[in-house]
């Protein structure tokens, strides 16, 4: 928690600490907010901190995030958030500039968001033994789907890190793991080094587009399973194509609650019937990185909602 309450003024980071206390392993977020209170998130609490910031100690807490040096982090601001040592992340919002169609700067900082990184070893334990193809000693291509909030990337976090060392229980050998982390969310990389344990098989690529960092990993690390997080564009699908072409398995998320949700996204609804994935897996909304539901596909059954729902749906 020092990794995070340091970039804060003496008089905020108390106001802060009065507030968390005991609380510490249970805090997600900090916002903060120009003329606003702080706000402290905890699951599904919420703490309301009176003190009210001013524009100037916004712009000395993202100095301080930045190293003094808010220019070299341009790029990372341009993307809405700065990853900081410990593999937090702070987002950023305010009023963007605009070049060709591309945000390059953020001025006017408005909101800061430090969610606060946490690894939670063995919490993809129960969900292993679906993705697992021990016959092979790779993965099967797997869909994990939940709503924001529900856990899903820290459930991927745990998958990178045990399929790259591998699992002796299971006499699973790692292997080459290829993560693309988008928004530095999985590998939380801080100049240059990975701040969760992601394995010692693995090679990740981060702050690039998920169908451009695929095929660089594909080209030039020969990996035997892709991992990314939270897929969503028509590239998506062109690029998780070309892996599984390639030999590749993949392992992905995506958002959504139920096949309804699936099947009203162009997105999903094309990679599902394009007959990738032998494994869907729904977390539950409510208990956060527990399973719900778990489909295991037949390449050969073409309806596929009907056969789910019918056949191959495994209830936790």
């Amino acid at each position: 928690m020092n990794n995070v309450l340091r970039y804060f003024p003496q008089k905020i980071k108390v106001a802060i600490e009065e507030e968390i206390k005991d609380m510490y392993d249970f805090l997600e977020e900090i916002r903060i907010r120009v003329d606003k209170p702080i706000i402290l998130k905890f699951n599904n609490l919420q703490k309301i901190v009176r003190y009210k910031i001013t524009p100037d100690e916004i712009l000395n807490i993202l100095q301080l995030v930045c190293e003094n040096s808010i220019y070299s982090y341009q790029n990372q601001i341009a993307n809405g958030f700065v990853t900081v040592n410990g593999g937090h992340r702070v987002g950023v919002s305010g009023s963007c500039v605009i070049e060709n169609e591309k945000v390059i700067n953020i001025n006017y900082i408005n909101s800061l968001n430090f969610r606060i990184s946490r690894q939670v070893l063995g919490c993809s334990n129960s969900i292993l033994k679906h993705i697992l193809n021990l016959e092979e000693n790779t993965v099967y291509n797997t869909l994990i789907v939940s709503s924001p909030g529900s856990g899903k990337t820290t459930l991927l976090r745990d998958i990178v890190r045990q399929i790259s060392y591998g699992i002796k229980d299971l006499n699973f050998k790692g292997i080459n793991v290829g993560l693309v982390d988008e928004r530095s969310e999985i590998a939380s990389l801080y100049k240059g080094s990975p701040q969760n344990d992601i394995g010692i098989n693995t090679d990740v690529i981060e702050n690039v587009p998920k169908n451009i960092g695929m095929k660089m990993l594909i080209r030039s690390m020969a990996p035997k399973v892709i991992i990314a997080d939270e897929i969503g564009s028509f590239e998506d699908v062109e690029i998780i194509n070309y892996a599984v072409c390639s030999g590749c398995k993949g392992i992905f998320t995506a958002h959504g609650s139920s096949f309804e949700d699936i099947y009203l996204n162009p997105v999903l609804r094309n990679l599902v019937n394009s007959h990738l994935f032998e494994t869907i897996i729904f977390l539950d909304n409510v208990k956060k990185g527990k399973l719900k539901n778990i489909y295991f596909l037949n390449k050969k059954n073409l309806n596929y909602e009907e056969y789910f729902e019918n056949n191959f749906k495994v209830n936790i």
